[in-house]
């Protein structure tokens, strides 16, 4: 398993506890080390500590940031994708009525069956399988839209269908490909957590020099690093999580589509 994967992969509440332990033990250790200092050269006092200490902290805040930044750029990006396709796929269905029957209601079927997998794919983490389906549905498209173009001369009216159809499938792999492969790089990863321990290190050696110990202060730390890794984690996981990218303009989508349906079958003889 590669180190991506590693991270993608890895359960939020080992990467909190994973978080916890580096924090603490840093701690711990950069407070030993200190101790065992300050008894070989007791005059050492933790001025110079403290400003390498603050540059450290802040190095980290800003790898923190920079990495929060990408989680969250990745999450917009998700969310944007779900608002194209639900219009790439409104739009489809609109201009199917410039193909004639009985092409028109096959490939609206399929729409409202593409939407279908799309949501459900979602909802219930089938998303390998609802991939494979709507990518076998958008082939079916384009194979009808081949057909058509065979047996009749082309319009302009065939050619809008076919541009928002190719829409439908650029849209559709930049979905995926925002799903599966726009994370936070593993090296990333190692890097914040090596920065992490470097930081808490130095403020156990300070802690070690200074002749003090909080126990409360080191716990705080602890959590709180803790809680923003997971929330980086969090952002960055499409499928995982508590945040989520929201489906309601694929639901408002679906919504449509089955009224418009019933419309028709209304209005058919």
């Amino acid at each position: 398993m590669t180190l991506d994967k590693v991270f993608q992969q890895a359960p939020f509440e080992a990467l909190f506890f994973l978080t916890v332990l580096v924090v603490l033990i840093a701690i711990e250790a950069g407070l030993r080390y200190g101790r065992a200092s300050r008894k070989r050269n007791p005059c050492e006092t933790d001025a110079p500590i403290g400003t390498l200490v603050g540059a450290m902290l802040g190095l980290l805040a800003f790898i923190l940031a920079f990495t929060f930044g990408m989680a969250g750029s990745n999450f917009e990006a998700r969310r944007m994708g779900v608002l194209k396709e639900s219009n790439a796929i409104g739009t489809l269905y609109l201009r199917a009525d410039f193909i004639p029957q009985p092409a028109r209601s096959e490939i609206r079927d399929f729409l409202r069956e593409y939407v279908r997998l799309r949501l459900t794919g979602t909802e219930l983490g089938k998303t390998e399988a609802s991939i494979r389906r709507s990518e076998e549905i958008l082939d079916a498209l384009w194979a009808r839209a081949a057909v058509l173009a065979d047996k009749n001369p082309p319009t302009v009216l065939t050619g809008l269908f076919v541009q928002a159809l190719n829409e439908v499938i650029d849209v559709h792999s930049e979905r995926v490909m925002l799903g599966q492969t726009k994370r936070i790089p593993g090296v990333i990863w190692l890097s914040l957590y090596f920065m992490t321990g470097l930081s808490m290190l130095a403020v156990g050696y300070q802690f070690g020099i200074d002749g003090t110990r909080s126990v409360l202060g080191a716990i705080i730390l602890a959590l709180t690093f803790s809680a923003v890794i997971v929330l980086i984690a969090d952002l960055d996981s499409p499928r995982r999580g508590l945040i989520k990218n929201s489906q309601d303009t694929m639901l408002a989508l679906q919504k449509q589509l089955e009224v418009k349906s019933s419309q028709t079958m209304m209005a058919e003889p």
